[in-house]
């Protein structure tokens, strides 16, 4: 129980101070809020591509499927995320992003 809040507690600090780069030796990545809709979508990925590399996501390359949306703004979100810090605000994207745990990496499409 103590070890659980002390977690818990760990986990609320480092939010706070907006370093999630690492939270209790986990990694972190950014992905799209699932409830986004298609225009924001496509603003995170206009606007995250134009400060990052996002080659990775074009036809023929190792993350262009599944091909919608959703998977390319999340995939172009974590380049932005990743290529930034690793900030809480790196990933905010007016409230459409969402900071992760779990590797959303598939197949050969690997997020940094």
């Amino acid at each position: 129980m103590a070890k659980a809040a002390a977690v818990a507690l760990s986990f609320l600090l480092l939010f706070l101070s907006g370093d999630l780069l690492a939270v209790n030796g986990y990694q972190t990545w950014c992905v799209a809020r699932p409830s986004s809709d298609h225009a924001t979508l496509l603003a995170n990925i206009n606007y995250a591509c134009s400060q990052v590399d996002c080659r990775i996501m074009q036809k023929g390359c190792p993350c262009f499927y599944p091909d919608n949306l959703i998977n390319h703004a999340s995939i172009a979100m974590n380049l932005y995320y990743n290529s930034k810090g690793k900030n809480q605000w790196n990933c905010d994207f007016r409230g459409s992003g969402l900071i992760v745990i779990t590797d959303p990496s598939y197949g050969n499409c690997l997020y940094p």
